[in-house]
């Protein structure tokens, strides 16, 4: 009996791993793909006619393509500090809170509903504001394409900021602050001291996973952007009407190694602040 539940267990097994090689083979084969034919010398991207890093050049000289790329990170840095600010004091307050459990768990939900809330409803929604606040109030820097889309980014990563940092601040110990507080240390001081001393690693997270959610945005980058400040996601997706080069696949890798870069430094940030595996999972988990 116990070698046949060993062979069982042994199938299993190997049944899940070859399953799990599969998933991750069918989530990163087309990333694969885009980055061999980044690679691609030929005119079209389809068209493979030999390697080389004719692409990068190509795009590297193509003043079109740099500054839509250029607009892309200015953005998705405006949009980090901008929801970054607003997400550190909205995750401050819902750890801190002191009203009812209900009021807290209807402002989490209201912040939630951006996160669920479908990309085109806020697209649609976020042009006629702009124009209105542009427009018929004579707000002029609503008029400027970059300061649309830095709002525009921030108000759909403020609820992932807000979630991180508050995760990270529930798990503080309150003793700290209130210690403080016995010692006669001003509000402004504890705060400096020490809240934001251990509420920089979800910071510096929810900064970084708000640059990375920024710098994807599509659908509502291509209703609030104006001529003169298109981003990057929208620059490929009108070029797809007239054939993708490879220049896009090479622009394309270099993102997407910025993406994991971007990446790799939450980790390391989280890892110094003390985190194990385990936590840095719930704190990327809870965005």
């Amino acid at each position: 009996m116990s070698t046949k539940r060993a062979r069982r267990r042994d199938g299993v097994h190997i049944g899940l791993t070859v399953w799990g090689v599969l998933v991750f083979a069918f989530l990163f084969l087309p990333i694969v793909v885009m980055l061999v034919y980044s690679f691609n010398t030929g005119r079209l991207l389809a068209t493979w006619q030999g390697f080389g890093v004719t692409a990068y050049a190509n795009a590297w000289a193509n003043p079109v393509i740099r500054g839509s790329v250029v607009t892309s990170l200015e953005a998705a840095l405006g949009a980090a500090v901008l929801s970054t600010i607003l997400g550190t004091l909205g995750g401050l307050a819902l750890a801190r809170s002191k009203a009812r459990t209900s009021w807290v768990l209807w402002a989490t939900l209201l912040l939630s509903i951006t996160l669920f809330t479908p990309e085109i409803v806020d697209a649609v929604s976020m042009l006629p504001w702009f124009v209105s606040l542009g427009t018929d109030f004579g707000i002029g820097m609503f008029s400027d394409g970059l300061v649309r889309l830095v709002v525009s980014h921030a108000v759909l990563s403020v609820a992932v900021v807000t979630f991180i940092v508050r995760a990270r601040m529930q798990g503080m110990d309150e003793s700290l602050e209130e210690a403080a507080a016995d010692l006669y240390a001003p509000p402004l001081k504890r705060f400096w001291q020490i809240t934001l001393p251990v509420a920089s690693p979800a910071i510096w997270a929810g900064a970084l996973m708000s640059f990375t959610l920024s710098l994807d945005n599509t659908i509502v980058s291509s209703f609030v952007q104006v001529p003169g400040s298109t981003p990057w996601p929208v620059y490929i997706f009108s070029s797809l009407r007239v054939g993708l080069r490879p220049e896009i696949a090479a622009v394309s890798a270099v993102m997407f190694v910025l993406t994991l870069v971007a990446l790799a430094v939450v980790a390391l940030v989280l890892r110094r602040g003390g985190a194990n595996t385990e936590e840095m999972a719930k704190t990327l988990a809870s965005a």
